[in-house]
């Protein structure tokens, strides 16, 4: 079946062969020959989908009927596609305008599905980027993730959060632009921290004027641009006029703004001499790793760089790799005018011709042969196999503890997923549960999940109480997702953070929910609770140490510090929003209007709670109808 649509984004289903759930290549044949009888000759996206119609395979093709022919011929597969093939049972079609749409579609549904026999962008997190706001009449200057609504210009993306704080900090010592909230702002009546240390130029309190403000918006804005010379010489000369002019302080001024200036120029670890916006990839694989390692470079200047490790590369060409990854990556980050690759690519030209539709405008994906652009591309490519080095030498290392770690647990073999878990209070109060997870990659925080404790039962303090409540959550989740715990997301390891009286609790919570067969053990400190001293607990109530200087202890050691980090963390973010919060946020039909009429006539929420239903009557703006459902709010009727 086909859906021809401008939005090709929709999904229709298609025909589906019932039948085993275990591979069985003439099975998936049969279902694909039964969808070919339906197929035109025109572009568009095809999904191979399991007999649970789970997604296998996401693939894009310029005519449809003539790609998944292809799938038929079953001698001029690869192992990897013959697999894929004998686990097919049905297929979606949709059907596009255009082969470019195609392969949006694709990289859309595979970052949505991340299906296990496509290239994974494995490390999808969004990038920063500075926003410098105009919303306001001295605009602000901030780090920014996440969708592009604020009114402003945003530059980048920038490789690291360490890469954009490091330009912010230019920025200010620079420009003395502000990066204070609206609110902060309104609310000065002299001159913050910043304005003493240099940093801004504290045009909260009129030290300086609007237009004088916006001519440092718009060195800030060429600065980003890449004109940092322009910028350079114009500071030389206010500093020459005010020398001049016996302005010694504000010749002082300049003069630390023009030596940070320099500091930032000569601070570049990469020459970007002649590039003025580009991305810069290149890819190195050995054996079933690759990595791609990018430069972003906008304005002239080094915006960063990363490696990224894609998955599901086994038996894949490095090109067909670089390409299925540029083509996720782009799918939320704007590409430079310029991306400069190390290989040539199948479809180049088509990839291209995608970009620069996302983009709304024209982007030059080339693999240049000489000068400054070729040697930008081989000091990647460089990068790219220390990178690609250093990887496989800490993943030989990681699989030695786990291989060390199986041993000592007595596990079927090194674990794949380890979850660790820790809970986090002060008094009872602010409850909450923290699950870390690591894996033979090492720590996957896109895995990290928290949870508030909230059932009434759950008393105060009560840290198996809360264990509880933790993990029945998490495994009834995990029962209704993934029963039959294909996903991958079903734990190995269970770590948990206490003796014998928590690795207890768990059990008997695991075992009501009739999961027997994860593996569970306590990681608790010794008497005097000093580290190294640690005892592992089994269910059974055996015990076992380490010796100090054990790799494997120091190890274990991280994951049980890595959970406590992020539970503390999450209760301290928990308690903060609880200091701020206003007992009128819970009054339904309270918005932020009424809420600060009330506030603005009786002077604080206090005396809210305690006003009489008359006096809240003559509140402005506050309905006879509002101020009866206040007053129940506040005095539930017995």
């Amino acid at each position: 079946m086909t859906e021809t649509t401008d939005r090709f984004n929709e999904e229709k289903s298609a025909f589906t062969v019932r039948g085993s759930d275990q591979p069985d290549l003439e099975a998936g044949v049969a279902a694909i020959r039964n969808v070919l009888k339906t197929l035109p000759v025109r572009p568009g996206v095809y999904r191979m989908q399991d007999a649970k119609g789970d997604v296998l395979y996401v693939g894009k093709a310029r005519a449809l009927r003539n790609r998944v022919t292809n799938y038929t011929q079953v001698t001029r597969l690869p192992k990897r596609l013959l697999r894929m093939v004998s686990q097919t049972r049905s297929m979606t079609i949709v059907t596009t305008n255009t082969e470019a749409e195609a392969l949006l579609l694709e990289a859309q549904l595979i970052k949505r599905f991340r299906p296990p026999y496509n290239v994974l962008l494995r490390d999808d997190k969004s990038f920063p980027f500075i926003l410098l706001r105009e919303d306001h009449a001295f605009p602000r200057v901030q780090k920014h993730r996440g969708a592009r609504r604020a009114k402003g210009q945003y530059y980048g993306p920038f490789a690291s959060a360490g890469s954009v704080t490091r330009t912010l900090n230019a920025l200010q010592k620079l420009f003395l632009l502000r990066s204070c909230t609206d609110s902060f702002f309104q609310n000065r009546s002299r001159p913050c921290l910043l304005y003493q240390i240099k940093r801004c130029s504290a045009p909260c309190v009129d030290r300086i004027g609007k237009e004088d403000y916006a001519e440092l918006v718009d060195d800030a804005k060429a600065f980003l641009a890449g004109k940092s010379t322009q910028v350079q010489k114009k500071l030389a000369d206010q500093m020459s006029i005010a020398a001049e002019a016996m302005d010694f302080e504000l010749a002082a001024v300049l003069r630390d703004r023009l030596r940070a200036l320099t500091f930032i120029q000569g601070s570049q670890a990469i020459n970007a001499e002649g590039v003025s916006d580009a991305d810069v990839w290149a890819i190195h694989a050995k054996g079933a790793t690759a990595c791609i390692q990018a430069f972003f470079i906008r304005g002239g200047q080094n915006w960063g760089h990363r490696s990224f490790f894609p998955a599901h590369t086994t038996d894949v060409p490095e090109a067909e790799v670089l390409q299925s990854f540029l083509a996720q990556f782009y799918e939320e980050v704007p590409p430079a005018r310029v991306v400069l690759i190390d290989r040539d690519l199948e479809e180049q030209a088509l990839l291209a011709d995608a970009l620069g539709e996302r983009a709304g405008r024209k982007i030059d994906l080339r693999r240049p042969q000489r000068g400054e652009q070729r040697r930008l591309l081989e000091q990647a490519s460089r990068n790219a196999e220390e990178a690609l080095d250093r990887h496989l030498a800490e993943s030989t290392t990681q699989g030695k503890l786990l291989r060390e770690m199986a041993e000592l647990f007595e596990l079927d073999g090194p674990p794949n997923r380890i979850e660790i878990y820790d809970n986090s209070h002060i008094m009872g109060t602010d409850m909450v549960g923290g699950m870390v997870v690591a894996g033979p990659e090492g720590m996957r925080k896109g895995a990290y999940r928290k949870f508030n404790i909230k059932r009434p039962e759950t008393a105060p303090g009560d840290d198996f109480a809360m264990m509880r409540e933790v993990l029945e959550r998490r495994f009834a989740r995990l029962e209704k997702e993934d029963p039959d715990r294909k996903s991958g997301e079903w734990p190995d390891l269970l770590l948990i953070d206490g003796g014998k009286g928590q690795v207890s609790a768990v059990c008997e919570t695991l075992q009501e929910m009739g999961v027997e067969d994860v593996p569970i053990v306590g990681i608790s400190k010794g008497p005097d609770r000093n580290a190294g001293r640690e005892h592992f607990h089994l269910p059974d109530g055996r015990e076992s140490m380490l010796p100090l200087n054990s790799p494997l202890l120091f190890y274990l050691q991280r994951l049980r510090d890595e959970a406590h980090r992020f539970a503390i963390g999450a209760h301290r973010t928990k308690r903060a929003k609880s200091f701020v919060s206003n007992p009128l946020d819970d009054v339904p039909g309270i918005g932020p209007a009424r809420k600060k009429a009330l506030l603005m006539h009786f002077g604080s929420a206090k005396a809210v709670r305690g006003a009489a239903l008359q006096d809240l009557e003559r509140a402005p703006g506050i309905s006879s109808a509002m101020a009866q459902a206040i007053h129940d709010h506040f005095h539930p009727r017995g």
